[in-house]
């Protein structure tokens, strides 16, 4: 099987490089990054940083996809299998399941939807747990009982449309939940499609468990993912994770309500945003760009036909696709303005790559995904 599938993507890439070599494109509104992917060098060098570490709960977490801690020193995720979970030092304890509680839960992403699918995980002022699920819309969950209480619905949504892939999640000091919508064509369980397809379906959203109001504050972003409030809760970093850009969206001061862009033609595509424990940001890095020694990286080369990635998100089983990934591990951490400070590497994946998030707590470093089946932790940040 293994082999048919590297026989695949070998076709694949033959067809999209005669795709490529075409004279013109297909669309004539082309969507592609700015221009080849920056050099390795400087704070993006490689190195071996994100290899010290250990993988726990090997076979029993799989896709520890985002991370909240109490003040207890309890860190909570949630996995692919729709379930919640508590870690306290090398314990794991079960929560709750988000959707319906089946056998089936986490053997496809087809049972998804039944069994529910918690992305954003964070704690609010009363140490209730406030989940994003990314079929169902925004819970809070009691830790020690595991009661849920669906708050926002997927399907009531805002503005007359329905929330399709609910991601990344962020909680003011007020109670605000700001979160986004990652699509409304695709749901969590094609997201490689919607990277492929790479459309401009998605929104950034605040809202107000008390007054059940609920507003867009901006549309029009390609896969917007993770998301990260600024120590003063001034502005909010936002990732558009297909497209390889972090834009700042300002809360308050005389720029509030509008957006710059902070970062694009990034190393990678970015996932969640991490305030640090030094008030610097890190992303995690969910597929790198680098380019091969004959040809620019795989989803660059589409970038100029569009129409050719739609068909491909028809044609193309998503299976595939993971032949042509790179099992390489990055860690970007950026100042307030964006620049890149510094970067943590994994050449080989010996200890992760697909890093979906960063979180620090009390001296460890916890790596989220959103497929694999462990968990990676730093115990040191060198």
């Amino acid at each position: 099987m293994a082999g048919l599938l590297r026989a695949a993507a070998v076709a694949l890439v033959a067809l999209v490089i005669g795709l490529y070599l075409l004279p013109s494109p297909i669309d004539p509104k082309p969507i592609s990054f700015e221009g080849p992917p920056p050099p390795l060098e400087g704070p993006l060098a490689p190195n071996t940083r994100l290899q010290r570490g250990r993988r726990l709960f090997t076979g029993q977490l799989h896709g520890p996809e985002s991370f909240t801690a109490d003040q207890e020193g309890n860190i909570y995720t949630g996995t692919v299998d729709g379930k919640l979970w508590r870690i306290h030092g090398d314990t794991l304890t079960f929560i709750t399941q988000m959707g319906e509680n089946i056998p089936e839960c986490g053997s496809s992403t087809a049972y998804e939807p039944v069994c529910g699918r918690p992305h954003g995980v964070r704690l609010d002022g009363s140490g209730q747990l406030i989940v994003a699920d990314s079929y169902m819309g925004i819970f809070r969950v009691e830790p020690s009982s595991g009661h849920k209480t669906l708050l926002l619905s997927s399907q009531q949504g805002c503005d007359g449309i329905p929330f399709g892939f609910l991601n990344g999640l962020e909680l003011s000091r007020n109670g605000t939940i700001y979160f986004t919508d990652s699509s409304s064509r695709w749901g969590r369980r094609h997201v490689r499609y919607e990277v492929i397809e790479t459309n401009h379906l998605g929104r950034l959203l605040a809202f107000d468990p008390l007054s059940g109001r609920v507003q867009t504050l901006l549309d029009n972003l390609y896969m917007p993912n993770g998301i990260a409030l600024s120590p003063d809760e001034s502005f909010i970093m936002v990732a558009e994770t297909s497209i390889g850009r972090i834009l700042r969206y300002w809360l308050s001061g005389p720029a509030a309500g509008s957006s710059e862009l902070l970062q694009s033609n990034m190393i990678g595509y970015p996932d969640n945003i991490r305030l640090s424990s030094r008030g610097t940001y890190l992303v995690g890095i969910t597929t790198t760009r680098f380019p091969g020694r004959l040809l620019p990286p795989f989803l660059d080369m589409l970038g100029p036909y569009p129409a050719v990635k739609r068909a491909m998100t028809k044609l193309v089983p998503l299976s595939w696709y993971n032949s042509l990934l790179p099992r390489y591990g990055l860690v970007l951490e950026l100042g307030a303005d964006g620049s890149v400070l510094d970067s943590l590497h994994d050449p080989n994946g010996s200890l992760t790559w697909a890093v979906s998030d960063v979180f620090q707590h009390a001296g460890r470093t916890y790596l989220g995904n959103t497929d694999l089946p462990f968990l990676p932790v730093l115990e040191h940040w060198s």
